[in-house]
């Protein structure tokens, strides 16, 4: 991956980017339709089609800015609404929409875990093939496992805050939930002050090696 050129990663980045943030938002809609909210069904988002889902600011141009300053790749897409009433039950089911998105996350992870692998397996076969295989599922391993751990952060807006707001008591549910407006500014503020890198990197190292190990990566 050294050796790769600033524009050969940035190409390596962009499909496994966009169908980190885009299939994220679709998993929402999907599991919200088998729970009883056809809402995202007919507003056309429960769709493998990036397109339906691409925020141009939020899927294009912060993370390419994100990587190409810090390297740490955050992003995100149009929010797949959810009207809560038509769930059969709101609480467990809030928590299992929200939980859907991550989820989709760990199993891209393990497809584009896959790919690197059959990259690995091509080197010496067609290398000319292999590297943007191995060079795409590497990046698709970290930016998935990236954004399913971020999400998972218990923070509103994010999907850990979601599922968190739906296990407490409604009473305290109800307050915790008042936080949600100041959700981004503290996200941005512990990316700031280096304390989500602290929280997220000894997670993120242990899942990607447990990946790379179940693949046989980087042996």
């Amino acid at each position: 991956m050294q050796q790769m050129t600033l524009a050969q990663q940035l190409a390596a980045l962009a499909l496994p980017l966009i169908f980190a943030i885009t299939l994220h938002e679709a998993a929402h809609g999907w599991v919200a339709r088998q729970l009883g909210d056809r809402t995202a069904e007919m507003l056309g988002r429960v769709t493998l089609n990036p397109l339906r889902h691409i925020d141009p600011l939020g899927t294009v141009i912060v993370p390419a800015l994100m990587f190409l300053t810090t390297h740490f790749v955050f992003g995100w897409a149009k929010p797949v609404p959810v009207t809560w009433q038509n769930l059969r039950k709101p609480r467990r089911d809030m928590a299992l929409v929200a939980a859907a998105g991550p989820g989709a996350n760990l199993l891209m992870a393990l497809l584009w875990a896959t790919i690197a692998h059959l990259g690995y397996s091509l080197a010496d076969v067609s290398p000319w093939i292999a590297g943007p295989l191995l060079a795409m599922g590497e990046m698709g391993l970290a930016i998935n496992v990236i954004l399913m751990l971020l999400n998972l952060l218990p923070i509103l807006p994010l999907d850990g805050g979601r599922i968190l707001a739906a296990l407490l008591p409604p009473r305290v549910s109800y307050r915790y939930g008042r936080l949600e407006p100041w959700g981004l500014f503290i996200l941005v503020g512990l990316l700031y002050l280096r304390i989500l890198d602290a929280v997220l990197a000894p997670a993120y190292s242990a899942v990607v090696n447990v990946i790379s190990a179940i693949f046989g990566l980087g042996a």
